[in-house]
């Protein structure tokens, strides 16, 4: 499916209030938690995607999703507290709202920046998926529920469009839970043949 540009704005900047709530309500041992992120506690996971925001926001698009930025963007914050990631989070998110709107239709169309493959329209839609996976994740490692909300619809469509990337021609499920555990499924975070249509590991 392809969301409108407001629903994408208005989606990740919501998502990015919920990610900032999510953070600032754990606890050190929960903080400390190991998540489904190899390697990575929660505290690491939410490092990682509030460093992302941070050097976007810092024009620091180069290498954004590799190996060697997102272990940069943790060790960054190695140390902090879930308060203080949480607060960096907010000023994030203000520095998405004030940046959003500085895209022209034409630009939003256009490529985006970074060598990410696809229109800054799709890198928008990627932050959300981003932000809504790596919450979950943070969820889950703390034994909190899982929340679907719009986020999801974000992830299935991104994942939607990497899969077709990598020649994956299936169809994606439309009811919620089957949306959920095929967005797990389809990053790695769960095995391929536990849903159907089998997808490929986008990350692979």
């Amino acid at each position: 499916m392809t969301l409108t540009r407001q629903s994408l704005t208005d989606g990740l900047l919501a998502e990015l209030d919920s990610f900032g709530d999510l953070v600032r309500g754990l606890s050190d041992e929960e903080w400390a938690a190991p998540s489904r992120c190899a390697d990575w506690s929660a505290g690491d996971v939410a490092a990682h995607l509030i460093g992302t925001m941070a050097d976007i926001a810092a024009g620091r698009f180069d290498g954004l999703g590799t190996p060697e930025v997102t272990q940069r963007e943790v060790d960054e914050r190695r140390g902090r507290s879930p308060k203080e990631l949480a607060d960096e989070c907010v000023e994030t998110r203000q520095a998405a709202a004030g940046l959003l709107p500085m895209f022209d239709e034409a630009a939003w169309d256009g490529p985006a920046p970074g060598g990410f493959d696809g229109t800054v329209g799709d890198a928008v839609e990627a932050l959300w998926f981003d932000a809504y996976v790596h919450a979950d994740d943070i969820r889950a490692a703390t034994g909190r529920q899982t929340e679907i909300g719009p986020g999801l619809e974000a992830a299935k469509a991104h994942v939607g469009k990497e899969l077709a990337k990598l020649g994956w021609h299936g169809e994606l499920p439309t009811a919620d839970r089957d949306a959920h555990a095929f967005v797990l499924a389809a990053t790695g975070r769960a095995p391929a043949d536990s849903v159907a249509g089998n997808p490929p590991n986008i990350y692979a």
